[in-house]
């Protein structure tokens, strides 16, 4: 499963050991193996990362007919860990220990998301890893970062999207705080570490010396409210939920029509201008002459859309918006989404063939590359995620035989 450093893949020949579990972790550590690094992940015995038993739901093999927990898989572990390899390390056990020692010195980067302090006092604190090992990049996830007066909170991402005030600005109104329907401050962390971690990679072909990368769920989803934050910290506004139209532009957002729904992006004048001619209505009505003005008349704007839509079909209505050149969308479930041509396009499922469970559809990386001249040189092939411990045995005869050939 090594990829070699001859790959066109960018992370070829970079080694990863991945001491995370859950969310954010593991979501960075799959963002590095799909760009080619080679990734271990360090387990529990027996139990495993956490999220081997979040579910349902469960899916097991067909030779598993009586569907023994042990035999089972849960879906939400095989949405973070493919292109990995999973070795069962008790890092209390003196023999384990000097297994992960191993790994270490060998190692270009470490992922970890223990609560603070944890991995101190199993001896494997960050000088304690870098005199180990020099050129290690440590990247360390946590809830609520690494120091602060609340450093030692636990965080998971329903709390953070909450206390980093994501949760009020989602919803219906400010009385129906809602989370996201994904774990959106767990991805976002884990995008930011893999972003921060790739950088230090490039930091250390310059130095020759490995660094620490920190983020936590806290400072990622503070980091996305965009345009939602510079209205408190420069406008002095608090922003809340309002539901599916944006607090900014309009018309944009989700309009009923005769059978359901569409959604519209009205982001300039001279759409609205467009939008406008093409549905019979006045673009000059002093109530909507502007974007400001359609602001602040939102709930009137809202009603006379859907005055018009409501003798639209939403098929027949997004080929109209098309037409007009209006950007439109209508709402897909997950499983019309998996179906869709376009997706299959980009590349977002891939194919996998798992240990126990066989052949499995997976969603895939956001990311592709191209040579200069245009070829794709994307990774084609990706592994399934491990069973628990699949690839301890050929991990530690790796290391012996690592180890004697650099004597």
């Amino acid at each position: 499963m090594t990829t070699p450093a001859s790959s066109p893949e960018p992370l070829a020949g970079i080694l990863v050991v991945d001491l995370t579990r859950a969310l954010a972790g593991p979501h960075a550590t799959m963002m590095l193996g799909d760009l080619g690094a080679r990734i271990i992940k360090v387990e529990t015995p027996s139990r495993g990362d956490d999220t081997r038993g979040w579910g349902p739901p469960f899916v097991w093999p067909e030779n598993s007919p009586s569907h023994e927990p042990a035999d089972r898989e849960s879906t939400y572990f095989l949405s973070a860990n493919r292109n990995k390899e999973s070795i069962a390390l008790d890092l209390k056990a003196d023999d384990d220990r000097e297994v992960l020692l191993r790994l270490l010195r060998r190692a270009d980067v470490v992922v970890e998301n223990f609560r603070p302090g944890v991995l101190e006092r199993l001896g494997f604190g960050i000088d304690e890893m870098h005199r180990l090992n020099p050129g290690l990049v440590m990247l360390s996830i946590s809830g609520f970062g690494s120091d602060g007066p609340e450093f030692e909170r636990a965080g998971y991402d329903q709390i953070m999207q909450g206390e980093a005030g994501l949760m009020s600005i989602t919803g219906g109104s400010p009385d129906d705080p809602q989370k996201m329907g994904v774990p959106i401050a767990d991805l976002l962390a884990g995008m930011y570490g893999a972003f921060g971690t790739v950088a230090a990679l490039r930091a250390r072909e310059r130095t020759g010396h490995g660094t620490v990368v920190r983020t936590s769920l806290l400072a990622a989803a503070v980091s996305v409210h965009a345009f939602q934050g510079t209205r408190w910290t420069v406008a002095g506004e608090v922003a809340h939920a309002e539901g599916n139209h944006h607090p900014s532009i309009a018309p944009y957002g989700l309009y009923r029509c005769a059978d359901g729904s569409v959604q519209i992006a009205v982001g300039s004048e001279s759409l609205w201008r467009t939008f406008a001619a093409g549905f019979g209505l006045d673009a000059d009505d002093p109530r909507f002459a502007t974007n400001s003005d359609r602001v602040v008349q939102r709930t009137r704007l809202i009603a006379l859309i859907e005055g018009v839509f409501s003798t639209w079909s939403a098929e027949s209505l997004i080929e109209r918006l098309q037409e007009l050149g209006i950007p439109a969308g209508r709402i897909r479930t997950i499983d019309q989404v998996y179906e869709w041509a376009q997706v299959e396009s980009q590349g977002l499922i891939v194919e996998v063939e798992h240990d126990t469970l066989g052949a499995l559809r997976l969603p895939g990386p956001a990311l592709r590359f191209f040579d200069i001249e245009g070829a794709e040189t994307t990774r084609r092939r990706h592994d399934a995620p491990p069973v628990l411990d699949a690839d301890g045995d050929r991990i530690r005869s790796w290391l012996q035989s690592a180890e004697l050939s650099d004597v």
